[in-house]
């Protein structure tokens, strides 16, 4: 592989980091996806298809042949990939490509996907969130998206109480929550008392997505629009594991 393509492929690994958890619901189960994926394409190389797009296309298939077909009315897993390469802000060309299907074909499948999104159950979501701006912007996106609010907390401690006292369906925490500590540790002590589906905020994902050490298998980068939200609240809290 050529060294210009080696370094594409560097570059896009936090990326398919994420699209592999997504799709998988946990940390270790798609970065195996990743390296899985890696192998493969350094062996079976397709010039003419940006790494990026390729190390999709291998990660789609490996999940594919291990997965075991959804109960009947569930999103399928093909409408599942269709809506996430959404979230990694694919063409519906490029989506269609990575995942071996005609436009038409693609189009037809992501409309459908977006009726089941509609037509799901919704949760309680805690917002973890400093600034109080930003907060009220989620607020609102959560509510488009169906959600009802189980609380808003600038804090570590704030998130803790509130988790305690309402046990949510959802937590939706941002990263840095300046001088009230960090959104990490408030959900990792969340999850020694409950099993709780969680999505990271970040500007920054790729920072987040290195693989060394344990990191969120959810991750949407700010800012989002109400449909990223919903399609990354399905597949956390219909298929998915907090952390790990």
């Amino acid at each position: 592989m050529p060294l210009s393509r080696r370094q594409d492929l560097l570059r896009a690994l936090p990326y398919a980091r994420r699209y592999a958890r997504a799709l998988s619901g946990s940390q270790s189960r798609g970065d195996l996806l990743v390296a899985e994926s890696l192998r493969e394409l350094i062996a079976v190389d397709d010039p003419a298809m940006r790494p990026r797009l390729r190390l999709y296309q291998w990660i789609s298939r490996h999940y594919t042949s291990s997965t075991t077909p959804p109960a009947s009315g569930d999103l399928t897993v093909l409408d599942r990939q269709l809506l996430l390469t959404a979230l990694e802000e694919l063409s519906l060309a490029d989506a269609a490509r990575v995942l071996g299907l005609d436009e038409a074909t693609a189009r037809t499948t992501l409309e459908h996907a977006y009726a089941g999104l509609r037509s799901c159950a919704q949760t309680n979501v805690l917002i973890i969130e400093d600034e109080p701006i930003i907060a009220m912007d989620i607020e609102e996106l959560v509510h488009k998206c169906g959600h009802k609010i189980a609380g808003v907390a600038a804090t570590e401690k704030e998130a803790i109480e509130i988790a305690t006292r309402t046990r949510p369906g959802l937590i939706l925490a941002d990263i840095n929550l300046g001088a009230g500590g960090d959104g990490m540790t408030a959900v990792s002590q969340i999850l020694q008392q409950q099993n709780i589906p969680v999505i990271f905020v970040t500007a920054y994902p790729e920072r987040l997505l290195t693989g060394e050490r344990i990191e969120p298998a959810f991750v949407i980068t700010k800012p989002f629009e109400p449909l990223t939200l919903a399609i990354a609240t399905y597949q956390a809290v219909s298929g998915g594991l907090p952390l790990g």
